[in-house]
């Protein structure tokens, strides 16, 4: 299982929101590449990228904060926030984005999702941030009629690397993580899942490692690594020994 430390982007800085709240920022680094140093630094082995103003204009807009990650780390990233366009998705692989995450428009425009996936063979990952069982949309501003697992097993078939799945409700609020819905989905398709939103202590990294047989193939964190609730070296540890915390 893989850890994600998660760099939420908004203005230029390094944030954390409160169930994908925009006015519900805190800043923990102004320096979003001083952040992904100290990420890698730590022993992580990927990075998890969201611009958040660009999930909401749907465009990039964090994209000096992320060219300065890039530069500043030779760790794979993935990114999500504002890719709602053949253009974006060619830009962002081409810059050296390792993987990009599609989640507005494999509701809008699944299309495209298999296009890309057909066209980035293992570099297209679908974003499910779901509200009460449903996913949202356009930053998670708009909800829609489609379910998390609907969603997914609509690209079964389409060579979709891994699916990220959010309980938008529970993130940031470091409440856990939804380990149950979570599984669901990881059961429903074949394709890896991995777990975001809520993620409090390491005993919710150890919930998805017993898991992870079923799919759950990773798990993001934010606020509880830069508020120290979860320790990295703990973490990796954790998943290296593949074990409950001693």
């Amino acid at each position: 299982m893989i850890i994600f430390p998660a760099i939420d982007l908004k203005d230029g800085q390094a944030v954390r929101l409160l169930r994908g709240e925009m006015d519900q920022a805190t800043v923990f680094n102004a320096s979003p590449a001083d952040q992904a140093k100290q990420f890698a630094e730590a022993g992580f082995e990927w990075l998890h990228l969201v611009d958040l103003n660009g999930a909401i204009e749907g465009r990039p807009v964090n994209g000096e904060a992320v060219q300065a990650i890039r530069a500043a780390v030779d760790l794979p990233i993935q990114l999500g926030g504002g890719l709602r366009d053949r253009a974006t998705i060619e830009m962002w692989l081409a810059a050296g984005i390792d993987r990009v995450i599609l989640g507005t428009v494999a509701v809008k425009d699944p299309d495209l999702v298999r296009w890309a996936c057909r066209q980035y063979p293992d570099r297209i990952v679908v974003g499910t941030d779901a509200r009460d069982g449903f996913v949202a949309v356009e930053g998670w501003v708009e909800a829609s009629q489609i379910k998390a697992t609907e969603l997914a097993k609509q690209f079964e078939d389409a060579g979709v690397s891994a699916i990220v799945y959010t309980d938008i409700d529970r993130d940031g609020a470091l409440q856990g993580v939804n380990v149950e819905a979570t599984t669901r989905l990881a059961q429903a398709v074949a394709i890896p899942v991995i777990a975001s939103g809520g993620v409090a202590s390491i005993d919710d990294v150890a919930a998805c490692l017993k898991v992870e047989s079923h799919g759950v193939a990773g798990v993001i964190i934010g606020r509880a690594l830069y508020d120290g609730r979860i320790d990295p070296a703990a973490a990796l540890a954790l998943v290296a020994r593949g074990s409950e915390p001693c």
